[in-house]
């Protein structure tokens, strides 16, 4: 019950900020999610013994989303500024030993994971407007449904038992077929142009990548030793758990708005 009321509160609010509010809106709402991606993704990294430089990992994840999302900032200037000040910031903060390398290259690493895919769908919001990203949205959840219920009715076979181990073949099959099938559906209004091969080809980088994202994230809790990236979401884990999915499978959507739709 607490799961279901959890997701009863939240759809509606990003269905709302996405769909009645401007693009500033469906930005400030990917800032929200980056900020608290990267205190769980901060997290992680201290169970694995990597202590990152908080202020300046944060302010580049906070820099790449911004980038991305409103292009106000160059991305180049947030990633050569990341690589300067937070290697600048290992050099002075750090004494010589085997985690010196995990702690910068950990650090650089959270921008590109959570802040430019997370700026990549506000960005979309702007390029193709309210239906692209739900059609995102709508392609994630129903290819994750899909994979669920396949799963349970005819899951034999595992996926990857060392990392996530209910998750099956049979279910991500299943999951590639509905969710590719809701793209192109959805795209003959969406992106009424766009040619049938390269829908289909969009439709199945973002269920496959989606599928991938889902299993890094789990590769990171499992080797930090945690069930959830935190406690944030009753029934649900934390903020990482929920995007997972999207930090993989926005940025391939995001070229194919970008440049192939049209």
């Amino acid at each position: 019950m607490t799961r279901v009321l959890s997701a009863l509160l939240l759809i509606p609010l990003v269905l709302g900020v996405v769909w009645f509010l401007p693009p500033a809106g469906t930005l400030a709402l990917a800032l929200v999610a980056a900020v608290l991606a990267e205190v769980e993704y901060a997290r992680l990294a201290g169970a694995l013994g990597i202590a990152l430089p908080r202020i300046l990992t944060l302010a580049a994840v906070i820099g790449g989303c911004i980038a991305v999302g409103q292009g106000s900032i160059p991305a180049e200037v947030v990633v050569l500024g990341a690589v300067v000040l937070i290697g600048l910031s290992t050099t002075l903060g750090g004494a010589p030993g085997p985690g010196v390398l995990p702690r910068a290259a950990a650090a650089m690493f959270a921008p590109a994971y959570i802040g430019f895919p997370l700026g990549a769908i506000a960005a979309i919001r702007v390029m193709g407007g309210r239906e692209a990203v739900l059609l995102l949205m709508a392609t994630i959840v129903i290819s994750d449904s899909a994979q669920y219920y396949t799963g349970r009715a005819f899951g034999r076979t595992p996926l990857a038992p060392s990392i996530s181990p209910k998750k099956t073949r049979e279910g991500a099959i299943g999951g590639v077929v509905f969710g590719t099938a809701a793209m192109v559906i959805g795209a003959r209004s969406v992106f009424p142009s766009a040619a049938p091969a390269l829908v289909v080809a969009a439709g199945l980088a973002v269920v496959l990548l989606g599928i991938a994202g889902d299993l890094f994230e789990s590769l990171l809790k499992r080797s930090a030793g945690v069930k959830d990236s935190s406690a944030l979401i009753p029934g649900h884990g934390g903020i990482l758990d929920r995007i997972d999915s999207w930090l993989f499978a926005g940025p391939a959507y995001y070229f194919f708005v970008r440049y192939l739709q049209a």
